[in-house]
This record gives C-alpha cells, structure tokens and sequence, in this order.
C-alpha cells in the first residue's frame, strides 16, 4: 500500500492517531475500488505508469488481453476499461469510441446546454494540449482501433478516487495551499477547452499521492468562444499562464486538427486571448504576486 501521508482527516492528532487515520484511509481507499492494484499484480502502480512517448508507443502497440469490462454504468458514452500488455509489463486503459450531438443536455448541476457535442477526439485533443503547456495533468491518450471501433484510448488512473469520493470522505491535504493550486490550475485548463461538463467532480481523480488527474474531456472544446462563468478564479497558475502565451496559432492547429473542427480551433484560440487578458487585467489590479502562484 502506497504512502498516504499526505491526506489527514480534519480532526487528526500527532502521534499514535496520526498512525490509526493512516490505517483507516488505507480501508476507506480500498473499500471504494481506488485502492492500488490487486498485490499478485507485477505492475501495480499508482497514478499514470508511463507518460509521454513512451506511453504513447505503448497504448497504441501494446497488446490488448481479456475481454473489455464496464466500469461506471452512469457513463453515458459506455467507456470500457481494458488490460494491456507488451510482453513484460501490464497497464490498465479505457476505451471511448462513442460520437454523439444533443439538441439539448442537462448537466448534473441543472445547467442545459444546446447542441452540446460529445466526443472521443475530445479526450485526445485534451491531451495534446496538455502536452503543449507542459501540464502533465490529463492521462495520456491515443487514437486506436479496438475490435472495429475507432476510438480513445487512455490510460486508467490507478490507486484512485474520485475528487467527489474525497470530499464525501472528508479527508483533507496536509498542505491545503498546494492542492488548492492543483484544482485551480485544473478549473483554468478546463476554462482554455470549454469543458462544459466541469461540475461532475467525478471527472477529477486523485491519486494515492495526492495528485489531481483531468480525465473525461469528452464533452470538451464547445464552439462558443465565451469563457465559462462558473469558472472565474482570481488566483491563476503562473506556469499555465506562461504556457498559454507560448502557444503558437498555427502549431495548434497542426496539431488537433485530426480531432476538433474549425470552430472548435477557432474558439480555443479566442479563449486564449480572452483568458491572457484577464490574467493582464487581475495583474494590474492586484498585482502579479497577489494573482499568479
């Protein structure tokens, strides 16, 4: 089991309960399904195994074995969770192939949206963005084919729960400032692609170590080029900032357009802007100390 130092229930003590949260957390991780992989496994890890080319090489050649299992029956895209392998090492991945449009979608906080597009290029496109700013926030993902269904696949969060399991748990950071700054950083990232699903807390995972992943980005890069208003924060991450500012238009569009439409690339680049020129405005107002972290 994996260190779990770093969570401690608002009510922890030093010492021997220090030593009995630890072991309940490790029951209460376990008991919800986002504990590390089972203990025969040779590759248990925990969070993302493997990141940038390597993990991408490796979900697009590595062998898929066993058969596909659902894994969240609220999922309305039917994700499956599959085991894949090279020969020496095994890693768990979810495939999305579904492509769907609704006239009108119902959110889980009541918002509807008109002509709401869900897609799996949605999940890969959050991706390459990623890699873009350097966030290292959104589980790598590839295009694939798996049993005549092209689709995303990415890979699966282990020794995880969800942001929502977190707070219904009550366990709390040792350093709430640090986890702060991973949400927000998060909310701003979800703010540059138009992730209209950005109230499903079940869309944030969190690892053992307590770092926060992005996953289901398929309802991601809406055409409206308008900033979401529930996401407004007056604190900004410093380093997704300066990623914004070094993105080149062109190479943008090079790159993501495999997987979103013009207006989709059209209003991300329109976000940008309007994001940049808010951070200029909160600096003048604030200060770059007082906004940036």
């Amino acid at each position: 089991m994996a260190d779990l130092q770093g969570l401690v229930p608002c009510c922890s003590r030093k010492g021997l309960m220090d030593k009995l949260v630890r072991a309940m957390l490790c029951v209460l991780l376990m008991a919800a399904g986002a504990g590390a992989a089972e203990a025969d496994d040779p590759d248990a890890v925990i969070g993302v195994p493997l990141r940038g080319e390597e993990a991408e090489a490796f979900l697009t050649g590595a062998e898929i074995v066993g058969e596909p299992e659902e894994f969240d029956e609220a999922a309305i895209t039917g994700p499956v969770r599959v085991s894949l392998t090279d020969g020496s090492r095994t890693y768990r991945a979810i495939f999305k192939h579904e492509e769907t449009r609704y006239p009108e979608f119902r959110f889980s906080d009541g918002r509807e949206v008109e002509d709401a597009r869900d897609s799996f290029r949605h999940e890969i496109a959050a991706y390459r963005l990623d890699r873009m700013l350097g966030l290292d926030i959104v589980p790598p993902c590839v295009e694939r084919k798996i049993n005549s269904h092209t689709g995303s696949l990415c890979f699966w969060v282990e020794g995880s729960m969800t942001e929502g399991e977190r707070r219904e748990r009550g366990l709390q950071p040792s350093d709430p400032t640090w986890y702060k700054g991973q949400l927000r950083e998060i909310e701003l990232f979800q703010q540059f692609i138009a992730d209209l699903d950005y109230s499903d807390l079940r869309n944030l995972v969190v690892d053992e170590n307590l770092r926060i992943h992005k996953v289901d980005s398929s309802m991601a890069f809406d055409p409206d080029p308008n900033l979401l208003t529930g996401l407004y924060s007056s604190r900004l991450s410093q380093r997704l900032i300066r990623g914004l500012e070094g993105l080149d238009k062109k190479e943008i569009n090079e790159t993501l357009k495999p997987w979103l439409h013009k207006d989709q690339l059209s209003a991300l680049w329109e976000r940008r802007k309007r994001i940049l020129k808010r951070a200029e405005q909160l600096i003048d107002d604030y200060g770059e100390e007082r906004t940036l972290y």
